[in-house]
């Protein structure tokens, strides 16, 4: 199995509390300019957040023309610089309706039509040849007596009765936490997928509640360098000891303080010794002063891209993660 280190490129998610929203005001997809940037750093793998009720305004009906062309032209401009692409259905485990969000399986949402959303967004996007994989959901969380798990069963089968080739990937509940995974993701190796082709995804953000906000941080901050590592193992062991396939579907580290980035390189070090890959969160247009974009500002490289382009410059690095 070869490993990827790659970056998630913003936008599609934006505008969470309009929808479906307006392009270009309330949201945004990835252009042909980052796709280029990205692809002098070394970056083969680009992910790609959309919200499921852009690209489908009504449960169980037509897929949006309008946000599918978009998509179409954010990977066709990937594929000219030999980038894959994750599609990323970025909901929390939700779909929102008259400004109100239902968990999947509630009566207002049920699995049913999140399998038929997946079932129609497979078959659409498999003509391209540089899609890597679906994540199924971002960070599903605190879904109740809704769990997680039949809904992610509902969505895998949805996925194979339309495209038996690409690779899924599972996010783990409680936001897909690396440090809690066999807290709130342990029953996830059940899962079943007709066509062996599951990957798991732990996100692993380095600040104290695990949230990527870094709200604790201060100048004052003694940083570990091994947080990144420590907070990753759980994950990892979990992996092996269920002999499954993983990734980091999101890390990242804010650039107000070199040992950071010692503890970003700590921790790409490590998962690169146990061939498990990552994807850098990230790029976007619009992030402009956030502190963890990787995104080049006025021209110049952000500090987290400087750590990130050494390894995914290395062949035998970012060219060991493949399709099945």
């Amino acid at each position: 199995m070869r490993t990827h280190l790659g970056v998630t490129i913003c936008g599609g998610e934006f505008g969470q509390l309009n929808m479906p929203g307006t392009y270009n005001r309330d949201y945004i997809y990835p252009n042909e300019n980052q796709m280029k940037y990205y692809a002098t750093k070394g970056i083969r793998l680009i992910q790609i957040p959309f919200r499921w009720e852009r690209l489908q305004h009504k449960m169980f009906g037509e897929l949006n023309t309008a946000d599918l062309n978009l998509l179409d032209n954010a990977i066709e401009a990937a594929a000219k610089y030999n980038i894959e692409i994750i599609l990323d259905m970025h909901n929390y485990g939700r779909y929102r309706i008259n400004n109100t969000d239902y968990i999947i399986g509630m009566p207002e949402v049920p699995r049913a039509a999140y399998r038929d959303a997946w079932k129609k967004l497979a078959n659409y996007f498999k003509k391209h040849d540089n899609i890597y994989a679906y994540v199924i959901m971002a960070e599903p969380n605190n879904m109740g007596i809704y769990t997680w798990f039949p809904t992610a069963q509902a969505a895998i089968y949805g996925i194979r009765e339309a495209d038996r080739n690409t690779t899924i990937i599972v996010d783990g509940d409680g936001y897909a936490n690396a440090k809690n995974w066999v807290k709130y993701s342990d029953d996830l190796k059940h899962l079943i997928d007709p066509a062996n082709n599951l990957v798991y995804s732990a996100h692993n953000y380095f600040d104290d509640d695990c949230s990527g906000t870094y709200n604790e941080v201060n100048g004052k901050r003694e940083v570990n360098p091994n947080i990144g590592i420590e907070k990753a193992k759980p994950f990892i062991n979990w992996l092996k000891a269920n002999n499954k396939k993983g990734f980091f579907g999101e890390f990242g580290v804010p650039c107000t303080d070199g040992k950071w980035m010692e503890a970003m390189e700590n921790f790409i070090r490590y998962i690169r010794e146990e061939n498990v890959g990552a994807m850098y969160w990230a790029g976007g247009a619009w992030w402009h002063d956030y502190p963890l974009a990787i995104e080049p500002r006025n021209g110049k490289d952000r500090p987290q891209m400087l750590v990130l382009q050494k390894y995914t410059k290395d062949r035998n690095y970012h060219l060991m993660y493949a399709k099945n």
